[in-house]
């Protein structure tokens, strides 16, 4: 039983053996939205309110609204001129240029091969990264030639977050931390002690707990706690250097003190 107890310390430790890393606030911005889905360095804003995907801008706002496909799952603005909406309940994902217009709609139900899909992120090209819950993989999806690209080895545990960049995408499960290359092949794959969502940017990965945010140390191989205020956090996001926090009233910015 001692020894049990001894080894499950040391995975703790050697997981969260890192100093936190301090945070410095810079200011706020108050915004009404259900969810903020990105910001950019030019003050572009992107969030969903009333099931409507919005991108405001210094001098502009668009808006994009389908009500048709129910409820919005997710959004991913990471390639600003190919904006992925995603629709669990219709198990279809709409692409967007960069005023909000659709470019394309996928209906994964329609397909050859049909697929089940309840994660989408970003990929390169005209690619998106899937979660295919029924055969528990992650695909490099083609939504112009609707050809699989790559796929991930299937997974054992819940999938509970899917984030991406053009080449590497990072999935979440109950048990286990996933990064995949733009080949499908497994980059690492570590415990996950509590996380429950990722957010990614500049190929690195934040994770929450409850309503505390980690930086995992890809180098270190070491999860480190970013050190913020309590506040009643709703969302946690991550652009450059800098940490935001919305509390469903104010858009915290927070300068990331590496």
């Amino acid at each position: 039983m001692k020894t049990h107890i001894y080894i499950l310390f040391f995975i703790s430790f050697s997981l969260f053996g890192q100093e936190p890393i301090e945070t410095t606030l810079l200011n706020k911005t108050p915004i009404e939205a259900e969810t903020i889905v990105g910001l950019d360095n030019f003050g572009t804003v992107y969030y969903i309110k009333n099931n409507t995907l919005y991108k405001v801008e210094e001098k502009n706002k668009y808006s994009y609204s389908n009500v048709q496909f129910g409820k919005i799952s997710s959004a991913n603005s990471f390639n600003p001129l190919k904006i992925s909406i995603f629709y669990e309940d219709f198990n279809t994902a709409i692409i967007l240029d960069n005023r909000l217009a659709e470019i394309i709609k996928m209906d994964f139900s329609i397909l050859e091969n049909y697929k089940n899909v309840s994660f989408v992120s970003t990929a390169n090209d005209n690619a998106l990264w899937i979660f295919n819950q029924d055969i528990q993989q992650v695909e490099l999806f083609d939504y112009k030639t609707k050809k699989t690209r790559a796929t991930t080895l299937p997974i054992q545990s819940k999938a509970l977050d899917l984030k991406s960049n053009y080449n590497y995408s990072w999935l979440l499960t109950e048990k286990y931390l996933y990064k995949y290359n733009y080949f499908g092949s497994l980059v690492y794959k570590v415990l996950n002690d509590g996380f429950t969502s990722i957010i990614e940017n500049n190929s690195r990965v934040y994770l929450l707990k409850n309503t505390n945010l980690y930086f995992y140390n890809e180098t270190d191989e070491v999860y480190q706690l970013i050190k913020t205020p309590e506040l009643l956090t709703k969302q946690f996001l991550v652009t450059n250097e800098t940490v935001y926090i919305y509390d469903s009233k104010f858009l915290h910015k927070f300068q990331l003190n590496k």
